[in-house]
């Protein structure tokens, strides 16, 4: 005899909203810029760089992180490739997956390549684009969180920078810390998500950012 299944959990249409604006504010195509801005202008690793590099760099991580995939996602979903720009279905998020690839690894190979710019940046986008080759994998199998994929990336490469730094790092890591756990909790909030998605998210962008600072 078949057992039926639990009933989705409701929440509250506060919590919900809170949870949409968290989802928005702290989106994947965001998160990657939000770290770029802080190793650049706040970390107390920034090297003395001239403010009109760092300005054509923040120019070049916003094109490839936040212009380029966001028109990749309207084009295919003006072409009728994705359902929704919100990519609810794994197949609607093949395209994007893809795009972001090719975004993301050419990102990573001018910045490995030019070798004027912070050694910790390259190794970032490294993270993120092999986050990015994992989340289009897994996607064969489920609907893996971007967000929380992003938040561990983002997360690990703080703590790798507070490892190499010989700075207090105490406040950044505990902001980190807690808009990972916001983010997290808001993708189940809202009911895009499910916990071994979230999880399996946090965990291959942890992973990749891991591999990304060993191999830099």
């Amino acid at each position: 005899m078949n057992t039926p299944e639990a009933p989705a959990p409701t929440f509250p249409r506060i919590l919900r909203y809170g949870a949409e604006a968290v989802s928005v504010v702290l989106h994947p195509l965001f998160i990657p810029v939000y770290i770029l801005l802080f190793t650049l202008w706040i970390s107390p690793l920034t090297v003395a760089i001239d403010p009109l590099v760092k300005t054509r760099i923040s120019f070049s991580f916003g094109l490839m992180y936040i212009v380029f995939p966001l028109a990749t996602v309207l084009l295919a979903k003006g072409l009728g490739f994705v359902d929704s720009i919100r990519l609810r279905s794994r197949k609607d998020r093949i395209i994007p997956y893809v795009g972001c690839g090719i975004y993301y690894f050419w990102m990573w190979y001018v910045l490995h390549k030019q070798g004027s710019f912070p050694a910790p940046l390259a190794a970032f986008a490294l993270g993120v684009f092999l986050a990015s080759s994992g989340g289009l994998i897994l996607n064969a199998w489920l609907k893996i969180s971007m967000h929380a994929m992003a938040a561990g990336t983002g997360l690990t490469f703080l703590f790798v920078l507070a490892l190499a730094s010989p700075f207090a790092w105490g406040f950044y890591l505990s902001v980190g810390l807690l808009l990972t756990g916001l983010i997290c909790t808001a993708r189940l909030l809202t009911g895009d998500h499910n916990q071994a998605e979230v999880y399996s998210g946090l965990f291959i962008g942890t992973l990749s950012m891991m591999i990304a600072a060993w191999v830099s």
